[in-house]
């Protein structure tokens, strides 16, 4: 028997994902503070020594899930702009693909982006590394407009974190409040705002995936 797999299966790879699936369904469900270590073990049908191999808490698997889900929604918006050319097709293409996900996940989103504020140092610093990561990606391809003289020298940099708030505010809103419903419909002047803000052509529609 491999020294990585015990008996009962408790290191096994696959293990450790039904648990993370089960975290998703469980978060979802009952939100971060009401969830517990028990509901977690309980839906995904394993042990809390299985659990407990993986993740040291229910912050721990909440740290490993932020990464998960931000790993496969970076994914999503990548393969929506690669489907896309010149820069400002991938912006837009980015711009939707953000909404629709935002939009299809609002119970993970509405934990993301207002429950887990406040939640300790470590879950901050984690947040910000995806505020950092897709201001980063924002800030790539405005870049790529810039070369391609599609938009005027700037300081993509700045502005990629300008336009990350506001597409902060617009999700935050209409996590409160529900308008618009649904959230892609602010897509069309959330665009007219962002591309005037860097000077960008105006003249047609955006190309929905």
């Amino acid at each position: 028997m491999s020294p990585r797999v015990k008996a009962d299966g408790r290191e096994r790879p696959e293990t450790r994902a039904r648990i993370l699936d089960a975290a998703i369904r469980v978060f979802s469900d009952k939100g971060y503070y009401q969830a517990a270590v028990d509901d977690i073990v309980k839906d995904s049908q394993t042990s809390k020594g299985s659990f407990y191999h993986f993740f040291p808490s229910k912050q721990g698997i909440f740290l490993a899930l932020v990464d998960l889900l931000n790993d496969q929604f970076v994914a999503k918006v990548e393969r929506a702009m690669a489907q896309e050319c010149g820069a400002l097709r991938k912006v837009d293409a980015a711009l939707y693909t953000a909404l629709k996900e935002f939009s299809s996940h609002r119970r993970i989103t509405r934990i993301l982006l207002v429950e887990a504020v406040g939640l300790g140092h470590a879950l901050n610093e984690k947040l910000f590394e995806l505020h950092t990561s897709f201001a980063g990606l924002i800030e790539k391809h405005l870049d790529a407009a810039v070369a391609e003289k599609a938009i005027e020298p700037i300081d993509t940099e700045l502005v990629s974190y300008a336009w990350l708030g506001a597409i902060y505010e617009i999700v935050l809103r209409w996590l409160y409040t529900g308008r618009p419903d649904p959230l892609e419909d602010a897509l069309p002047e959330l665009r007219r705002l962002l591309l005037n803000s860097i000077g960008a052509p105006l003249d047609r529609e955006m190309n929905q995936p």
